[in-house]
């Protein structure tokens, strides 16, 4: 069943000082755009609804998956999905391994990981070592990892700033492709407009409270 990703009201503040306040509420299968300046708060507000607000942050509002108060649930009962701005692959496991970390236990798991390969054109990369791929084939596999762990809404942390133009455009495209395919609530934080309008979806600037 889809969810929707509800951010009620949300404010977040840094040693009692506002940093920013959000409220939207984002559609399974549309892709929410934050834009704003570095040091805004963009991966901050990532950061809280994953659960892991850094120390000195405190946290105001509510955040709902579906019709689940997840405001106050660890990371790892939250089933939200992140991609970070590096391509994070565990540098101790092969690229089959990284993909296997995502799927539950039991079943056909090599089976399981060589479709997923060939649904994002690496088929046969089971055993390659992370550190032989190029930025691109990381970010494929990154998403293939975070989407095998069946998350419930998808957050993305800039994952094409560090891509060329033209690879950037080809992994956004799959990236949003996917998440819609999959029904995914998805919210992007981004300083590029271009990223956003690809995004097609709403978008919303952040401005200093006291701006």
């Amino acid at each position: 069943m889809a969810d929707t990703l509800h951010l009620d009201h949300l404010r977040i503040a840094q040693n009692g000082r506002e940093m920013l306040r959000i409220d939207a509420t984002i559609a399974p299968g549309e892709v929410f755009s934050v834009m704003g300046p570095s040091g805004i708060g963009k991966s901050t507000l990532l950061a809280a609804i994953i659960g892991m607000l850094p120390k000195g942050f405190t946290l105001d509002g509510g955040i709902l998956l579906g019709r689940a108060d997840i405001t106050a649930l660890p990371p790892e009962r939250r089933h939200i999905g992140i991609l970070f701005q590096d391509a994070l692959l565990f540098p101790h496991l092969s690229v089959g391994g990284n993909l296997a970390f995502g799927l539950p236990r039991g079943g056909n798991r090599k089976q399981r990981v060589a479709e997923a390969l060939d649904s994002i054109g690496l088929p046969g990369f089971s055993d390659r070592d992370p550190a032989t791929l190029s930025g691109g084939q990381k970010a494929r596999v990154a998403l293939m990892r975070v989407l095998l762990s069946q998350p419930r809404a998808l957050l993305l942390d800039e994952p094409f700033s560090r891509l060329d133009t033209e690879l950037r455009a080809q992994v956004r495209d799959m990236v949003f492709t996917r998440a819609r395919a999959a029904k995914l609530p998805v919210l992007l934080v981004t300083h590029d407009s271009e990223d956003a309008r690809a995004a097609e979806g709403p978008v919303l600037t952040l401005v200093r409270p006291d701006a």
